[in-house]
Formats: C-alpha cells, structure tokens, sequence
C-alpha cells in the first residue's frame, strides 16, 4: 500500500507543474490513485479538495510563498472562503491536469480559480476546448501567524499575484442555488 503524502512533504515539486504559456501559472498535474475511489467507483469528493490543495500550494510557490516565505516571514495564505463544482465523475488512474487563475488580489486576499481537466497522459495539457471535471473558487487571506491576524503582501508577492490577474470564468462568482422547502 502506497502512503499519502502529508501536507509538511509539500506533495508539490517541479515535476508536477507544467508551464502552460509565459502568462499564466503552471499546470499541476496528479494521476488518480486507487484509494482515492469511494464506494461509487469514481474519485471521492475529498481527493478533489486534495488536488486543488496542492495546486494552491503550486500556486503559493510560483507567487513567491514558498517554504522559505513562511519560514522567514511567519506568513502565509489561509483559504476563507471556497465554492466547489463536481461536474463529471473522474475514474481510478485517470491523469489530471488543473489550471489556476488568479482573478484578484489586494492589499491583505486574493481571489482565484483552479479548473479540473482530466488528460490522456501524466504531463499533457488540456485541449483549448476541453471541459473542466470540477472547478473551485478561493478566496485566501494573507495571515501573519505569529500576530494572529491579516497581514499586506509584501510588494513583491502582491505584484507577481496582479501581474496574472485575469478575467473570471463565466461560472465564477457563482453561489449554491436555493431549493425550495416542500410544503
């Protein structure tokens, strides 16, 4: 039996991340592992969250808050507030490529998206018309854990985070629709 990577591993590394274009974050990639599988037999909702987690954690490399940031700092990014679609199934060894786009940053957050592609290899990037399998939207706050509270950006990170900013994706900005009570 194969064990998890713990979150202190950073199951992100460089092999994992595929530049799709010089303007935009990287790929991160991930193949479907079979204990990801629930009694459905397709990936179970909380391996979603999983990859998305480690696509932040890409992300947060790429930006400038990586391992050696928080170290030195005492910072780092904590999720608020998130929205998750579960669109197709995803299926036992299926390779998995996610897109990240920053859609906003200021001073203290950031707003972004990661969209879930299922792909024909480990590090291939999805077609220019592909439908995502699953799709979330972050807001995160830049937090100083030694104070316990919302911190700025250091100018750096904060323009590197703007310099992708680009538009929302139709279904951002979306919330979970109402069902009406049975009366």
């Amino acid at each position: 039996m194969s064990e998890q990577p713990t979150h202190q591993e950073t199951a992100v590394t460089e092999q994992n991340m595929v530049v799709a274009d010089d303007t935009s974050l990287p790929l991160f990639h991930r193949t479907v592992r079979p204990e990801w599988i629930d009694y459905n037999g397709h990936m179970s909702e909380a391996f979603y969250v999983l990859v998305f987690g480690y696509a932040t954690d890409a992300m947060m490399i790429e930006t400038g808050l990586h391992a050696g940031y928080r170290e030195s700092t005492g910072c780092s990014l904590y999720t608020a507030e998130s929205h998750l679609r579960y669109l197709r199934e995803v299926a036992a060894g299926s390779h998995l490529a996610v897109r990240t786009r920053l859609l906003g940053v200021d001073a203290k957050k950031a707003r972004f998206c990661h969209e879930l592609y299922v792909v024909g290899a480990p590090d291939d990037v999805p077609e220019p018309d592909a439908a995502p399998v699953a799709t979330t939207e972050l807001l995160a706050l830049h937090v100083d854990q030694r104070a316990g509270r919302t911190a700025p950006f250091p100018d750096s990170v904060r323009e590197r985070l703007a310099s992708l900013v680009e538009p929302a994706p139709a279904w951002a900005g979306r919330s979970i629709a109402e069902v009406p009570a049975v009366r």
